[in-house]
């Protein structure tokens, strides 16, 4: 009885793990990180060495490729995410990508379709998947939502709210769309926290 009490008790844990993300592998000191995106991620504004990707590979002692454009749509992303792949072989992908969509007003449905066919491109290729949602236009900083709907739909973990308030606040900005090296440094801290969290490093 007691047996089947804690066979129980670890089934559930692993089903509750696997809803919340928890079974994305741990990464290992030679693993390799793609950091895609678009400016914010290229790290328009700053030095290369202040760029969040820049940053977030000192915080968590792993190679981490900037994979940014800076001007790109998402419909661009989801064509150049494949060829990038499998030309870096990484064994994790943070996207951070849409606000060009955002500014320039673009449909959210097809936002979330590309969106979705950065997932599928780095999911096939058995390669997990981090996403940083990005804020809507507004008085206040506020995600938009489908986000993480589609963080929820894939069960990956998604960060949300940092970037929305770094870029409503004007300390860390360094012109009316980018940060400044405060403020990747801020974004790269809350990736490393994430990573910690899902990927144990």
């Amino acid at each position: 009885m007691q047996r089947r009490f804690f066979l129980g008790l670890l089934a559930l844990l692993l089903l509750s793990g696997c809803e919340r993300g928890d079974s994305l592998r741990q990464l290992r000191p030679n693993d390799i990180v793609l950091a895609f995106g678009d400016s914010l991620t290229e790290g328009v504004g700053v030095a290369a060495e202040f760029s969040y990707p820049a940053q977030l590979s000192r915080l968590i002692g792993r190679r981490v490729v900037n994979g940014g454009v800076s001007g790109e749509l998402s419909e661009q992303g989801a064509r150049r995410l494949p060829g990038l792949l499998d030309e870096v072989e990484p064994d994790l992908v943070i996207i951070c990508h849409g606000g060009n969509d955002v500014l320039q007003k673009r449909d959210r449905e097809q936002l979330k379709e590309n969106l979705r066919r950065m997932y599928e491109a780095a999911n096939q290729r058995d390669i997990d998947v981090v996403m940083i949602a990005v804020p809507q236009l507004g008085l206040l900083p506020a995600d938009l939502e489908l986000y993480e709907s589609l963080a929820g739909e894939l069960k990956i973990p998604l960060l949300k709210e940092t970037l929305g308030d770094l870029l409503f606040d004007r300390s860390y900005k360094s012109d009316a769309v980018h940060l400044n090296a405060r403020g990747y440094r801020k974004l790269a801290e809350a990736v490393a926290e994430l990573l910690h969290e899902y990927h144990g490093i």
